[in-house]
């Protein structure tokens, strides 16, 4: 492999990092959806890996090519069909930088920069969700990582309070953990107790009232007489909806049996940055564990997360390692509170986007993301389409007619290539859903989606 001078990766670098922000640059006039179909985009890619290498800037070069057909611009002001966020211009910039620096953040002996970022990130994130200042922090991937994760440490703490050693011992013969949550939650649950070897079966749904939140009253009954361990899942932001369990009520209760309480806020705990819009999470501070994301409303780079816990040493004791050849400090350490050993130092990135922020730059955000939901809301309802919930956050649910008219209309705006919206079925019935979670979205960007709506169904 021919060694590459500096003058090489200066222009490398500098041709990757020009293509990126000409990219960004250029989202608000761009299709939202690819040009291509995924089966074009795999046969472009698809070819044989040659013998010999190539050079960097001519295998860049074609990259750049190839990959145009495919992108989506879901990091722009009119993609509405997920939760995402376009990441920050600073928060982007670290990230370039963390991928240059390659730094590994598994501890402060590895990247005492990389360390320090988290540790800085992490006090800032507290206080903004008005968070336990002694609670621990783990820079994980994504909401999935962070709710697997707050739930591990849930399993030691429940489990070791019952006398059972389960990261010694596993869960043969252990003490029976019951597990509930809402029939409205979040997938990821699921998936966190089927990895963490309860199985999804073990779970016990709870009815959920309008707008998809937990009935407390349905809690207080099936928790009535209840002994040994117990944990409980409740939600901050409904995927449907947006709506949030009633958090302080629900955790006076569960602690009431000794149990544990993790709140799955992938996108609705940011509402606690916001003074106009706390109110909704109010009570979250009683929990004892809170996952969320950054690559969602606080539109930071992918592949971040957070895991918060107000058991540090439940935490680390849960996910923490060591071995004879790791040279560590006495203190924890990132990586006792995450998955990953080897991992990214993707602390940086949020570090920046916080700074670019501030605190009332992330309160803006989510008000003004929640202020163009309502807007959009109303219009829809105005232009006689059927509103499947209350617009309490940054969701909306609409519909045109039956279940076949409204697929229909997701298809064909999809395919105009004005904005993106995805499908979603609630209780029982087909809507489209709308997430209003970008940092560029403006009223100009509303007019166009509804204009674009209007134009398929008249």
């Amino acid at each position: 492999m021919p060694e590459k001078s500096e003058s090489d990766l200066r222009e490398l670098f500098g041709r990757a990092a020009a293509e990126a922000a000409e990219y960004r640059e250029s989202l608000g006039r761009r299709r939202v959806g690819a040009a291509k179909s995924s089966a074009e985009v795999r046969a472009d890619f698809r070819r044989p890996l040659g013998q010999e290498g190539r050079p960097a800037a001519e295998v860049i070069e074609e990259l750049i090519t190839l990959a145009e057909g495919g992108l989506v611009a879901s990091a722009g002001p009119r993609y509405f069909g997920f939760v995402v966020g376009g990441a920050l211009p600073a928060a982007s910039a670290a990230d370039i930088l963390a991928i240059g620096w390659d730094q590994n953040a598994w501890n402060s002996v590895l990247s005492p920069t990389a360390a320090a970022a988290e540790a800085a990130a992490g006090e800032w994130l507290k206080e903004l969700l008005d968070l336990p200042a002694t609670a621990s922090t783990g820079f994980v991937t994504g909401a999935q990582a962070a709710n697997t994760v707050g739930l591990a440490a849930a399993r030691h703490h429940v489990l070791t309070k019952a006398g059972w050693d389960v990261e010694k011992d596993g869960l043969a013969g252990a003490p029976r953990v019951r597990i509930l949550a809402g029939d409205e939650r979040h997938a990821t649950i699921d998936r966190s107790l089927r990895l963490l070897g309860f199985g999804s079966g073990s779970l016990e749904p709870v009815h959920s009232k309008e707008n998809g939140v937990i009935d407390l009253d349905d809690l207080r009954t099936r928790l009535d007489g209840h002994e040994g361990p117990l944990i409980v899942c409740l939600q901050a932001g409904n995927v449907n909806t947006g709506a949030s369990d009633s958090l302080g009520d629900a955790c006076e209760l569960i602690h009431e049996y000794g149990g544990w309480v993790h709140v799955d806020g992938a996108f609705g705990l940011w509402a606690a940055a916001s003074p106009t819009h706390r109110h909704q999470v109010a009570g979250l501070e009683l929990a004892d564990s809170w996952g969320c994301d950054g690559h969602k409303w606080l539109n930071l780079p992918y592949d971040s997360g957070f895991v918060f816990c107000a058991h540090p040493e439940s935490h680390a004791a849960a996910l923490g390692y060591s071995a004879s050849y790791l040279v560590r400090s006495e203190d924890p350490e990132p990586g006792d509170y995450v998955m990953e050993s080897s991992r990214r130092a993707r602390g940086l990135a949020v570090w920046a986007g916080l700074q670019e922020l501030g605190r009332d730059g992330v309160a803006q955000l989510v008000d003004n993301c929640c202020t163009l939901a309502k807007s959009l809301g109303d219009q829809l309802a105005s232009a006689g389409y059927d509103l499947g919930n209350e617009v309490v956050l940054n969701q909306i649910l609409v519909s045109f007619g039956d279940d076949t008219e409204t697929d229909r209309v997701i298809g064909a705006l999809q395919a105009s290539g004005t904005c993106w919206m995805g499908g979603t079925t609630w209780r029982s019935k087909r809507y489209m859903r709308i997430s209003v979670s970008n940092h560029q979205t403006t009223p100009d960007d509303l007019t166009q989606t509804l204009q674009a709506i209007e134009a398929i169904t008249h």
